[in-house]
């Protein structure tokens, strides 16, 4: 199975590149911004594709062709406008779905944001990204791709521990980026997960088992 990783150059972006290359399960074309970052990727052997989320459904359905499944895991980033929110996390987020659609790109894995689903839960102080996180995973679930949306807590930068909690609906907590990952990867192919969506925290299950179990 060939994946796209949309926002590979984010920092679980690369992570999910990593693990993807070193599996014998998958290939995976990393889809970047930047030529400096294409040089990089290719440098360590890995395919990647230059391409820009502010572009054309076209332009974009070029860099899925050939792909069996899409991980969306970009995002304009804390430092710019919520302008780039609304061009990027919501979109660019669906000119992906509508080209994965288009070249028969079936899978496809959404990393959102915890209780995106659930106005009432919002982060009030980045309102407008959740605005942008939860109509992106509306548009997801309307389409005919064969989803997962993921929706992490706070985001750590410190290693994995390899257990999570998911459950439909969590409490504000946090989770390291590498189990993060870990879990998309995981999710990839477990047919458990298709079309569901789902909050995820650190917590006491393996990762694997936890994923098994939605």
């Amino acid at each position: 199975m060939k994946v796209l990783i949309v926002g590979a150059n984010g920092q679980i972006g690369k992570e999910v590149v990593k693990l993807l290359h070193e599996s014998s399960e998958y290939s995976v074309r990393a889809f970047v911004r930047s030529e400096d970052q294409l040089k990089a990727y290719e440098n360590q052997g890995v395919e990647a594709i230059l391409g820009n989320l502010e572009g054309t459904v076209e332009q974009i359905a070029e860099a899925v062709k050939g792909c069996d499944a899409v991980v969306f895991t970009a995002g304009s980033g804390g430092h710019t406008g919520y302008d780039k929110t609304l061009l990027i996390d919501l979109d660019g987020a669906v000119k992906v779905m509508e080209a994965a659609e288009k070249v028969g790109a079936n899978r496809f894995i959404m990393v959102s944001a915890l209780q995106a689903h659930n106005r009432e839960n919002w982060n009030q102080k980045i309102i407008p990204y959740y605005v942008a996180k939860h109509y992106a995973d509306r548009m997801l679930v309307q389409s005919n791709l064969n989803y997962t949306i993921i929706r992490p807590g706070g985001l750590l930068n410190e290693p994995g521990t390899g257990k999570v909690q998911i459950a439909e609906n969590l409490e504000r907590s946090t989770v390291p980026r590498e189990d993060v990952a870990k879990t998309i990867v995981e999710v990839i192919k477990a047919e458990n997960t298709f079309r569901k969506s789902f909050d995820l925290v650190s917590g006491d299950t393996v990762i694997e088992k936890a994923v098994k179990n939605i």
